[in-house]
């Protein structure tokens, strides 16, 4: 298996787990902008099921499979799991802001890989999944200030 493809089943594994991990926060955030962060995690997590069947898929073009269990999902992902609790704003904001980053630094990592292998269509997809975690970055930083 190519080191492209290598990462790119990495990053499926880590978006399935963010998803999950997305949902947690989105249904125990606390506090007084409940509402706000609530549907901002959910907003988040529609995005990750998005790019998380995109890579996969983009996998499958590639000749390859994807990991497709949550077995192989917990065997693979960097992201960690959290417990079921309460997350104040603060707490949810920065647990968001930092899985975002890790799947940024992955997504770019898979792209300049892709590029150095001429791969212009998975380079494409994944500038704009970079593109999309910068916003977001970008948004949450500002929030946890």
């Amino acid at each position: 298996m190519s080191k492209k493809v290598e990462l790119l089943n990495q990053l499926t594994a880590d978006l399935a787990v963010a998803f999950v991990k997305f949902h947690n926060l989105h249904w125990n955030v606390t506090g007084e902008r409940f509402k706000e962060v609530h549907e901002y995690a959910e907003e988040l997590y529609d995005a990750l099921n998005e790019q998380y069947d995109e890579v996969a898929e983009r996998v499958k073009m590639l000749g390859e499979f994807p990991p497709a269990s949550m077995k192989a999902y917990l065997e693979t992902t960097k992201i960690e799991e959290l417990t079921n609790k309460d997350y104040t704003i603060l707490e949810t904001n920065e647990l968001l802001l930092e899985t975002l980053k890790y799947l940024r630094s992955l997504a770019t990592d898979a792209r300049n890989v892709a590029d150095e292998e001429g791969d212009f269509a998975t380079v494409a997809m994944l500038e704009d999944i970079v593109g999309v975690y910068c916003k977001h970055v970008w948004f949450l930083s500002q929030m946890v200030k």
